[in-house]
């Protein structure tokens, strides 16, 4: 496809763009700050200005038969994604894409305890944050279905990569739950996530779900202990549950409450991606 439009153009994003600028291929970006548009310029991005919060803001989109990322975040509050529901709405007919990829998150499966995830796992999202997530996927589903608009959803884990490492966390001494009781949990490279989101525009069909991930569990201890090694930062305190409560941000908490082994293997098999970071160590090496 000769037009990609990309709604959310952060890390990502800018990551797809320079893969498609490659093949020649006009890329769009919808931005809401102006002060980003020279920035998308130099990068060969062609920027409109719009904001998924005002619907009448994204009339000018050019959608006609583009494959379209969808990788902007839900708003903070609530249980659904009005941005996500803004934007279906003002799409007209004749200015329908012909395919529509979604970032989701895997935190719509909810807490699985020791099961394997793999995409018929039903979705069973339990903070507000999944919640979100899932309405954004369902609704886009549906006007999917009803507009005769190819949709494809990604189901990330976490993204780490350059720029993307917990530095803030580290310094700050945020602690981490002891090791043994840290749950399992699922990451992906960063560069590997832009070449999967364009492996699915390729070969990717209307209705599929992914599981993305780079196949190897670990825990948000391993994590950040592996990157306070990297960094040069001293491994943060480990706490129980008991004093995680007390001295955890909400946002943490909600993070090791849940507990997912995701299974990246259809991924891989109809993506037919292979992996440059196929684990947390291959994956810090290049981080600096």
């Amino acid at each position: 496809m000769k037009n990609v439009v990309i709604i959310g153009c952060g890390d990502i994003g800018k990551r797809v763009a320079a893969i498609f600028k490659e093949t020649g291929a006009t890329i769009t970006a919808l931005s809401r700050a102006e002060a980003k548009m020279g920035q998308l310029q130099t990068l060969g991005i062609r920027g409109i200005s719009g904001d998924l919060d005002d619907p009448a803001s994204l009339a000018d989109l050019p959608l006609k038969d583009a494959l379209v990322y969808y990788l902007a975040p839900p708003p903070g509050g609530g249980y659904q994604d009005s941005r996500m529901r803004n934007f279906c709405a003002t799409i007209k007919a004749e200015n329908g894409p012909r395919r529509i990829i979604y970032m989701s998150t895997s935190g719509v499966y909810g807490d699985c305890g020791d099961a394997v995830v793999t995409e018929e796992t039903p979705p069973n999202p339990q903070t507000a944050r999944a919640k979100r997530r899932f309405d954004a996927e369902t609704v886009l589903q549906g006007w999917g279905k009803e507009q005769k608009v190819e949709v494809i959803i990604l189901r990330v884990t976490g993204i780490y990569g350059p720029g993307r490492l917990p530095v803030t966390q580290l310094a700050s001494g945020q602690p981490l739950l002891y090791e043994h009781l840290s749950p399992p949990t699922n990451r992906v490279h960063a560069a590997d996530l832009a070449r999967i989101c364009v492996a699915a525009a390729d070969k990717g069909e209307d209705g599929d779900i992914f599981n993305i991930s780079d196949g190897q569990t670990g825990t948000m201890t391993q994590y950040f202990n592996a990157a306070a090694d990297l960094l040069g930062f001293p491994r943060p305190r480990q706490v129980s549950h008991e004093e995680a409560h007390q001295v955890m941000s909400p946002l943490m908490l909600s993070y090791i409450s849940e507990t997912r082994r995701m299974d990246n293997g259809k991924m891989l098999r109809k993506l037919g991606v292979k992996l440059l970071y196929p684990s947390l160590e291959d994956g810090l090496k290049a981080c600096v």
